[in-house]
């Protein structure tokens, strides 16, 4: 009988694994895991360890939250390069500054399969978790401090996503550096529950195909989500409070879901397309912002339906010859500067809304012409168009607005006074 023996082999993990406490002192860690074996978990002592790590066979380094690795400048402070790995628990300090290594707080290397880092403090490294081609990485619950370089371009990233199949990152606190979460040249990613503040971009994509976003807030960054050069993301039930530029961006991005998000503040746009085609925007909340929605550089056969656009200073900026349908099977989208009647009660506005006239044309190309606003000639021009539609240029019309602003569930993410 050699069950024993069988029965570890059969189910791929080592029959015993050892738990050691390691005490604090210099190049405790690395000796200690000299002697560990494959399953083992390191427990480390309170304290801070001045040394780097370089991970290569299933262990767990488990800082019980009492336990700082110092990398003291070199290079990135912990290195994963073998399977099964398992970082918790450490406050991790003191990467390299070169963007060339990526010196980081954690680097996974693309033979670092399937590691988990989670419940870490990161905290003025360079990058803060670089995952490089290390596919079905999981990064969650962990706070993300980067640097605060006067120039944005000599910070790093609080995450970097790169070629990693299957990566997850979820329920972090990320702040500082650069962007949030940076993706390229990657796919099937999946980006949840994520805190993002004074940021350049809270996420962003580029050339990241079939992915999600969903359930992020980015608070007062330059950006919220900006979607580049990628086909299939779901970005859905995401929050953008009072980030500078725009909410939402989709840069040469399509067949995308929008989906549930909510946009407050957004200084210039609430969101914004340049050439991205055949993506749909559905149940969104678009307040506040410079303009509601902007159409750029020949975006077409997007499907607009179910959104609340509340108090932009533009509701819609599209400029256009021809007439776009935004409401689909008796149902379109809800406009706060739009006084519609309905007497049937069904809850659909019995005349159909324009958002933009000829005057708005002329301004979106004539700035200047701003002066003007408030002369009779202009006032006659808008009376004359609202009398007679037919006078109305192309562009976006709503046949059935909501009468009502559906409110979407992200908007128990917002903070509310009180």
């Amino acid at each position: 009988m050699r069950w024993p023996l069988l029965i570890p082999l059969l189910l791929g993990s080592p029959l015993w694994a050892a738990d050691w406490d390691v005490p604090n002192r210099a190049g405790a860690i690395n000796e200690t895991l000299a002697q560990a074996a494959d399953g083992d978990t390191l427990r480390l002592s309170p304290g801070i360890y001045t040394e780097t790590l370089v991970l290569d066979r299933p262990v767990t380094i488990d800082g019980q939250g009492q336990a700082t690795i110092d990398g003291q400048g070199e290079g990135s402070v912990i290195t994963v390069t073998g399977p099964g790995v398992t970082v918790r628990g450490l406050t991790v300090i003191g990467s390299g500054s070169s963007h060339d290594g990526i010196d980081s707080g954690i680097q996974l290397t693309k033979t670092a399969k399937a590691p988990l880092v989670e419940d870490n403090v990161l905290l003025g490294n360079l990058y803060g978790v670089d995952i490089h081609g290390a596919k079905d990485s999981i990064v969650r619950g962990n706070r993300i401090e980067g640097r605060q370089d006067p120039r944005m371009n000599d910070r790093g990233n609080g995450v970097y996503v790169w070629n990693a199949p299957g990566a997850v990152v979820d329920g972090n606190d990320i702040r500082y550096g650069r962007d949030g979460i940076f993706v390229n040249s990657s796919k099937k990613n999946t980006f949840t529950n994520n805190l993002f503040r004074d940021l350049r971009f809270a996420v962003h994509y580029m050339y990241a195909d079939n992915s999600v976003v969903s359930d992020n807030v980015s608070i007062g960054n330059d950006l919220g989500y900006a979607v580049m050069f990628t086909t299939n993301v779901t970005v859905a039930n995401n929050v953008s409070i009072g980030d500078r530029e725009h909410g939402v961006m989709l840069n040469y991005a399509n067949k995308s879901v929008i989906t549930g998000n909510v946009v407050q503040g957004a200084k210039e746009k609430c969101t914004f397309l340049y050439n991205s085609n055949k993506n749909e925007f559905t149940d969104n909340w678009f307040q506040g912002c410079g303009i509601g929605i902007h159409f750029t550089a020949g975006s077409e056969r997007n499907r607009i339906v179910g959104n609340s656009f509340i108090g932009n200073r533009t509701q819609v900026k599209y400029v256009s010859t021809k007439w776009v349908e935004w409401s689909e099977d008796g149902r379109g989208n809800y406009w706060s500067d739009f006084a519609g009647y309905d007497v049937d009660g069904n809850g659909i506005a019995d005349a159909p809304y324009r958002p933009n006239d000829s005057m708005d044309h002329v301004l979106w190309t004539q700035p200047a012409a701003k002066l003007l606003l408030g002369s009779p000639a202009v006032q006659l021009v808008r009376w004359s168009q609202s009398a007679f539609p037919a006078l109305l240029p192309g562009g976006v019309m709503d046949s059935n607005p909501l009468m009502q602003a559906p409110e979407p569930p992200a908007m128990k993410k917002v903070p509310h006074d009180g």
